[in-house]
């Protein structure tokens, strides 16, 4: 590992450029220098969305609001938040050296490593929009859809010029993965709203049911008290 201590100004410096002009960045993206940066970068990414999970949950807005334990919920995602960056830096590092490697571009474990840091600033921005889901179901499968095109966006600028992935090859994988994603994002839709709707039928007839069988207990104890009533007459 590099002994140069990390640098949050440059942090925050990187983290803006990543988004905002993915091109350049990736393109002077520095790829050696130690895993100790990397990883530095996706705790802190980890961190951040784990404090807007948190305050959403607080606030009982978004995926893990509601309920009793919401805020309990919170703070495990919020620990889970940070697990979660740091286990999926290394298995997108994988990932992405696969698909750099089907692009022609290198196969070095730390080049991809950081191309795969740098690439987790959606994590936060991801998390942050994450109350929508909360407020409107449609604005928050729209909004979960561009971002994770977006993070393909920045993939193909990663595999181009930090990778050095051929660019023809680079354009038709990230065009096949951006495919995949919106035709899997619809199908979980629409199975997400098959078992909201079945659920809710199911919870309709239950509680038919339990009426019905309150009706029919309290006939029989009616039943009863006049069966007794006729009885201590004769």
């Amino acid at each position: 590992m590099s002994n140069e201590s990390f640098n949050f100004n440059k942090f925050i410096k990187d983290s803006i450029e990543t988004i905002t002009r993915p091109k350049e960045y990736f393109a002077a993206l520095t790829l050696e220098g130690g895993l100790g940066e990397p990883v530095i970068k996706a705790v802190l990414y980890g961190i951040v969305a784990g404090i807007f999970t948190l305050i959403w949950s607080f606030l009982k807005i978004g995926a893990v609001a509601g309920g009793m334990f919401g805020g309990a919920i919170g703070i495990m995602a919020f620990i889970w938040a940070i697990i979660g960056a740091i286990i999926g830096l290394f298995i997108g590092a994988v990932i992405m050296l696969i698909i750099s490697a089907v692009c022609g571009g290198s196969t070095d474990f730390e080049a991809n490593l950081r191309v795969t840091a740098s690439m987790m600033v959606l994590m936060p921005v991801s998390a942050f929009f994450g109350f929508f889901s909360g407020l409107n179901f449609w604005l928050g499968f729209l909004i979960t859809m561009v971002i994770y095109l977006f993070g393909l966006y920045l993939m193909y600028f990663a595999l181009t010029g930090s990778l050095k992935g051929k660019s023809g090859i680079s354009r038709i994988v990230t065009i096949a993965l951006a495919a995949l994603v919106v035709l899997f994002m619809l199908i979980g839709m629409g199975a997400k709203r098959t078992a909201n709707k079945y659920l809710r039928e199911y919870g309709i007839e239950t509680e038919e049911g339990e009426r019905n069988f309150d009706q029919m207990a309290k006939d029989m104890e009616e039943a009863l008290k006049e069966l007794q009533e006729e009885g201590e007459k004769k």
